[in-house]
């Protein structure tokens, strides 16, 4: 069961002006269930994003890499479930470019302005035959408010459809961010096994949209962790259509652009944290700052070793105070001459370690309190700096193991 995760009301997902989204079963994987998916975006619209960081990356992958490049403008995206279209050498890019083509032809665009986008399981030759068959009827499914339905069908392992949307005021304007994702296995920093589309109506100039996805992203789907393994298909785009009619944003600095960059980040963690939330066997959601570090870099370090060690997340999964096990994992998280003597470590209120010994006011039954709960927060004291970082987990249970066993059946 997904902690503390429901699934999105459609009615709180506001359609996005320049965007139209259409879905149907076209069986790529499994009869009866929508797994095919294609987004519309308005002429002049400007699109970034952020992709795996895993060098075997999937073939719709490195299309998306290059058609992005080539400056022609996207005007579609195309998505499928069932299958990632990775580790299939050079005939997964042309079966996926082939997409592309059979897409560009129906909406009479250049197949480079055709993104495309696959999930599922890897080193399996992906049916194109099926998805081009199916994008008829995706198409006459059209509609600027298919928010809902477009999180469901992007799903693989993940139990809950997720999505988020917010809207602001800009220039007298209302400027609507609306976005999903899917994912709920494969998750750690660098982005997963996870895809990600948010789209705004916002007026962006060029030149900050690659660097405001980048944030966003950093601030978000880079910072969970499930599980330690990176994806091959992860993606995460940001689509501004300029259909909101404002001045353009070119700067963060400005308030309006701040105010932009507020939601674009809300609606992203949102995402994100919703996919720990619905982590595959999941049972708690973990909070872990790291505070007083000399950088943020190394605030991250040791938070990501402590939201990776299996023993750690095991002992959550268990609600055991096995504590140790979180100092032990801050020790070796390569912080060259970390003095263990500064370090704090707390657990929600509950303050377990002071100068890296047991608190000598700590009581077990205190720490057991706080493990028993559904959503933990760790937060480490480094005594060394000003700096400071946040990571998303979960815990790790007997579920994750039996998801992953049948995954392909």
């Amino acid at each position: 069961m997904p902690v503390n995760l429901s699934a999105p009301d459609p009615k709180t997902l506001h359609p996005v002006p320049g965007v139209k989204l259409g879905i149907t079963m076209a069986g790529v994987r499994k009869a009866n269930r929508r797994d095919l998916s294609v987004i519309t975006l308005a002429e002049g619209s400007q699109v970034a994003g952020v992709f795996t960081s895993n060098r075997f990356c999937a073939a719709p992958v490195q299309l998306c890499r290059k058609h992005l490049a080539s400056g022609t403008g996207p005007r579609a995206i195309v998505i499928n479930t069932g299958n990632a279209n990775a580790g299939t050498g050079e005939d997964g890019l042309v079966r996926a470019f082939s997409t592309c083509v059979a897409l560009a032809r129906h909406l009479e665009l250049a197949p480079e302005q055709v993104l495309p986008f696959s999930t599922g399981v890897i080193m399996e030759p992906l049916p194109n035959d099926r998805i081009e068959a199916g994008l008829p009827a995706a198409l006459a499914d059209l509609k600027e408010d298919n928010w809902g339905v477009a999180a469901e069908a992007i799903m693989t392992t993940d139990t809950l459809p997720k999505a988020a949307s917010r809207q602001l005021r800009i220039g007298g304007k209302t400027v609507t961010v609306t976005g999903i994702s899917k994912g709920a296995g494969m998750i750690r920093p660098n982005m997963a096994t996870m895809l990600s589309f948010v789209a705004t109506d916002a007026v962006i100039a060029p030149a900050l949209m690659q660097s405001l996805v980048r944030e966003a992203a950093d601030l978000s789907f880079n910072r969970i962790t499930i599980d330690g393994d990176t994806s091959t298909n992860d993606s995460f785009v940001v689509v501004a259509t300029g259909q909101a009619g404002h001045a353009p944003i070119t700067s963060v600095d400005s308030a309006e652009g701040a105010a932009l960059r507020e939601a674009l980040v809300s609606v992203a963690q949102q995402l994100a944290q919703a996919i720990v939330r619905d982590g595959e066997g999941a049972t708690k959601f973990i909070t872990v700052q790291v505070d007083a570090g000399g950088s943020e870099a190394e605030c991250q370090q040791v938070a990501y070793a402590i939201a990776h060690s299996p023993l750690v997340k095991t002992a959550f999964f268990a609600s055991d105070p096995n504590l140790g096990r979180i100092l032990a994992a801050v020790g070796y998280a390569g912080i060259a001459d970390l003095d263990q003597t500064k370090i704090d470590l707390f657990l929600d209120d509950v303050h377990v370690a002071k100068q890296g010994g047991r608190n000598p006011s700590y009581r077990e039954e205190d720490g057991q309190r706080v493990m028993k709960q559904s959503e933990i927060d760790v937060r480490v004291v480094l005594n060394r700096g000003t700096a400071s970082a946040t990571v998303w987990t979960c815990d790790l249970s007997y579920d994750y193991v039996k998801i992953n066993a049948d995954y392909r059946s």
